[in-house]
């Protein structure tokens, strides 16, 4: 995926930037169900806010 296609997948909301979960799970080649299950798995490496 190019810098300026990931770039416009940034969103910001209330003042976060934030990626959609089928957009990084596209970026990271996986389906999104396999995305949210490896966060569930590693909610511990992820900052709490």
């Amino acid at each position: 995926m190019q810098l300026q296609v990931i770039q416009k997948k940034i969103y910001e909301i209330r003042g976060q930037k934030v990626m959609l979960d089928f957009d990084l799970a596209l970026l990271y080649e996986v389906e999104t169900r396999v995305l949210k299950q490896a966060v569930r798995r590693n909610l511990d490496i992820f900052p709490d806010d």
